[in-house]
């Protein structure tokens, strides 16, 4: 791939729309769980987020209520797990004890992927979430273009012994986060590399077998898609879950760029002057959009 044909090297990702059944409840698990701002709860949707650095809001997740709507079933493609990535270790383990304290059952598992320290958990509605920390880039390594990743076991109270402050406990909520990444279930790995690589202008970053991971300016991934469970899976029905992946763009040109690569390759976009849609090979609907546009 030509280096004009990727995405510019600032791209980052933005909130997940998730539809879900019961609004109230999952309100209360990204709000008191998980640590987020409810930012707005009006007309059936519910924006929860945390601030950036300097203060400005940043939506994480976004609740549209669909409560007609059926949940998918267990081997569709869809949502594998959003990923919120926190500033410090000290506000990961913050996140992690209050999962662990008020909804113990929804956490499923932890990780040193050699690049992050990662925590896993299930929403109330079947939702993966991912609450991790980056370790500086300088100390993770690459062979022959790739990231080098691993899973290797954390102990969660190890990590809350060494990590945990009251400082980013009591404060939560006023502490930076944001959507790291978006790990997708698909129906083969092959198809999604030509599609968010090959088309979307990512970079491979990694592929493990049945995972491949993607990433603008050499961050390890902003993007997974797996066939774990969803091996052979074609095009999701309208069901609770995933609604929308967010992609964000330094600037328009950028964003010109992408558009005209989608209609090279016949992919059929969606554009409301502020954000250019379209839908991957498995009707995951994704949202591309670059500040001040429109």
């Amino acid at each position: 791939m030509h280096t004009q044909d990727l995405l510019a090297a600032d791209t980052g990702m933005g909130a997940v729309t998730l539809r879900v059944a019961d609004l109230d409840r999952m309100i209360g698990y990204y709000r008191d769980g998980v640590g987020l701002s409810l930012f707005s709860n009006a007309g059936g949707t519910a924006v929860l987020g945390r601030p950036s650095p300097s203060g400005v809001a940043v939506p994480i997740v976004v609740l549209e209520h669909a409560p007609a709507m059926r949940h998918a079933a267990p081997r569709e493609a869809g949502l594998f797990h959003t990923a919120i990535l926190f500033d410090t270790r000290a506000d990961l383990a913050a996140a992690l004890y209050s999962v662990a304290t008020k909804y113990p059952q929804t956490f499923t598992g932890s990780a040193d992927h050699l690049v992050s320290n990662a925590f896993y958990c299930t929403d109330p509605e079947g939702n993966g979430v991912e609450l991790y920390w980056d370790r500086d880039r300088t100390e993770w390594s690459w062979t022959h273009g790739m990231v080098d990743m691993d899973t290797k076991y954390v102990d969660p109270n190890a990590f809350l012994q060494s990590h945990l402050t009251e400082a980013a406990l009591s404060g939560a909520a006023a502490r930076p986060g944001r959507v790291g990444h978006v790990h997708l279930s698909v129906g083969d790995v092959a198809t999604a590399k030509d599609f968010y690589v090959d088309t979307l202008g990512f970079a491979t970053t990694a592929g493990w077998g049945e995972a491949l991971f993607v990433s603008a300016g050499g961050y390890h991934h902003h993007m997974a898609m797996n066939t774990w469970n969803s091996r052979g899976a074609g095009r999701r029905q309208l069901a609770l879950g995933l609604g929308l992946v967010r992609i964000e763009v330094p600037g328009a040109d950028d964003l010109g760029a992408l558009v005209s690569r989608m209609h090279d390759t016949g992919v059929q976009t969606a554009d409301d002057g502020r954000t250019v849609a379209f839908e991957d090979p498995w009707a995951n609907r994704i949202e591309v959009t670059a500040p001040g546009r429109g």
